[in-house]
């Protein structure tokens, strides 16, 4: 991937814990992480920012990495995967899960709609920037398809 396109993968964060927020942030940083961060505090208002509605501009590019959490009011993030993989424009997007939930259930639940990984966010904030460092890592190497949003 060459720098320009770097700058150009849009990262989503859903999160509704502005603490949480801050700390991606602050691990972004720790990282050297120059991506733009969008922010959404829930599903409802992700998919808004995704699909350009409810008063929400359109993300351009669409982000082609989700950093979600689970536990959310309004659409909890296994809501918010249910309608991003029925949706045929973003169902392909990689979506990573960062939450406190250890639930077995909440796991399979999230593999099953094609999650990239599960990550439990971890309670010291050197491990939460070691597991964005390894993150970043992961979708640098990765090859993505140009999307066709």
């Amino acid at each position: 991937m060459n720098p320009i396109e770097e700058k150009l993968l849009n990262i989503l964060l859903v999160e509704d814990d502005s603490v949480d927020v801050m700390n991606v942030q602050r691990a972004f940083v720790k990282n050297n992480i120059t991506n733009p961060l969008h922010i959404a505090f829930n599903g409802v208002e992700a998919l808004n920012m995704l699909r350009g509605s409810n008063g929400k501009p359109k993300l351009n590019p669409a982000p082609r990495i989700i950093l979600l959490d689970i536990n959310m009011p309004k659409m909890n993030g296994l809501e918010f995967l249910r309608e991003l993989r029925n949706d045929d424009d973003l169902k392909s997007v990689s979506v990573f899960v960062m939450t406190t939930s250890n639930d077995d259930q909440d796991k399979i639940e999230a593999y099953n709609l094609n999650v990239a990984g599960y990550i439990l966010k971890p309670l010291s904030f050197e491990k939460f920037v070691n597991a964005v460092a390894v993150l970043n890592s992961y979708w640098k190497l990765c090859e993505q398809p140009m999307l066709m949003m």
